[in-house]
């Protein structure tokens, strides 16, 4: 579990970025640090209005740099227009894109849910913690080392805590765990009581939405016929899937000791296709991984092209202290590099090309968040992100359903006309 520290500075567009990263950290386990110096990760959300302001960001930049003992990430404004000037002054830092933080600082491994994580209901978004643990062994990730294997609440109990959170207003539960696909395992002798809990949850009254955390496909993969129906049979669920396939190459896959092939990873995309006619699927890819010769690195940009993933999530291997991997002779810090922005470039082909997909659909949106100005944010029924310029003006609020049409996008994400 990482403690962070994060600072921004500029317009309502970054504090709501940084609304983001912060319930994507807390979602992952994470907590906030009483200061800078202990914290694992500082976070700077930069702006990069006035010339003033620049240097005010790099000085700020350096100080954050000195107090934190860790890591220090630039983003926002200035992180993406003039990222070169951190490195001429001296700034020890990762400069990425508002999106890419929260993946950056979980660095490929499951969220840390711990003993001290319960429900939160944030705005009308309700974050539901259903077990602590995992059963993977994975060579690169140190947080098996603070959970520990799967410890599930019964199914009762998890309904309870999903009713409560409805009750208290959510209107969009995110259930989430180290992986979801294994919740369960404990108590029903090694399957998954994920399909049940779904549709238990579904049950409960209101008008709300349900969005499932990551979910490992080995997990899945055993349950994936009745999951896929449990999907098909509740509009409550949003049809969005995140099975984290981190390699296209069986023999990187083996040395992760990640417990499911590319076949696997296969088979659990093709099922959810044959089920679901509109869906998204979510994937991550680790980069660089000390055993990764190009032809693996082609694998995964092949196997990235085959299932065309809507939302993807690319990291650079990082070491982690205390795990197998960290033993590993690593690759060239350019060659990560280079393989990363390959892969980022094919993602943000695969991406742009599903949301352009979009362009003249019209599509019921559960508004979640405000905007930038005068505009809010919300998903739709496979979990697409959804901007409505003017929606504040004309009256939308946060936990309202809107029908919008989809008008353009923005590679990541789409644009919205109320109808």
């Amino acid at each position: 579990m990482a403690r962070y520290h994060i600072e921004t500075y500029g317009c309502t567009s970054n504090r709501g970025e940084a609304r983001e990263i912060e319930r994507a950290l807390r979602e992952g386990g994470h907590r906030p640090a009483p200061d800078p110096g202990a914290a694992d990760v500082a976070i700077l959300n930069t702006c990069t209005v006035l010339e003033k302001t620049e240097h005010n960001m790099l000085a700020r930049a350096r100080e954050l740099d000195a107090e934190t003992p860790a890591d220090l990430v630039v983003t926002g404004c200035m992180a993406l227009a003039q990222g070169e000037a951190f490195e001429e002054a001296g700034v020890d830092a990762e400069l990425l894109h508002w999106d890419d933080v929260p993946e950056y600082v979980l660095n490929g491994e499951c969220p840390t849910v711990t003993g001290d994580t319960d429900p939160v209901l944030d705005g009308v978004v309700g974050i539901l913690p259903i077990a602590r643990g995992c059963m993977s062994d994975c060579s690169y990730c140190i947080t098996k080392q603070a959970t520990g294997r799967i410890d599930s609440p019964t199914v009762d109990e998890n309904v309870e805590k999903a009713r409560s959170l409805v009750h208290a207003g959510a209107k969009e539960l995110r259930v989430t765990g180290q992986d979801t696909g294994v919740y369960g395992w404990d108590r029903n002798q090694g399957e998954s009581l994920l399909p049940e809990l779904l549709d238990r949850i579904c049950d409960i009254d209101g008008d709300f939405r349900v969005r499932v955390g990551m979910a490992n496909p080995a997990g899945v993969h055993g349950v994936r016929e009745e999951l896929a129906g449990v999907f098909a049979d509740n509009e409550k669920l949003y049809n969005f899937l995140h099975a984290p396939v981190q390699s296209g190459s069986d023999d990187v896959l083996r040395e992760m000791r990640r417990q499911h092939a590319v076949r696997e990873y296969v088979e659990v995309v093709e099922t959810f296709d044959e089920n679901l006619e509109y869906w998204t699927l979510s994937t991550d890819f680790i980069v660089g991984f000390p055993t990764e010769t190009d032809r693996d690195h082609e694998q995964s940009l092949a196997l990235l092209r085959e299932t065309r993933p809507e939302k993807v999530n690319v990291t650079r291997f990082s070491k982690r202290p205390g795990t197998d991997a960290a033993d590993m002779k690593g690759l060239g810090g350019q060659t990560k590099k280079d393989r990363s922005s390959e892969m980022v470039e094919v993602k943000m082909d695969v991406v742009g090309a599903a949301h352009e997909g979009m362009v003249g659909r019209e599509s019921e949106v559960l508004v979640v968040e405000d905007g930038t100005d005068d505009s809010m944010v919300g998903y739709d029924s496979a979990y697409r992100q959804v901007a409505i310029p003017g929606a504040e003006s004309r009256g939308v609020e946060l936990g309202d359903f809107v029908t919008v049409e989809i008008t353009g996008h923005n590679t990541v994400y789409a644009l919205g006309e109320l109808v």
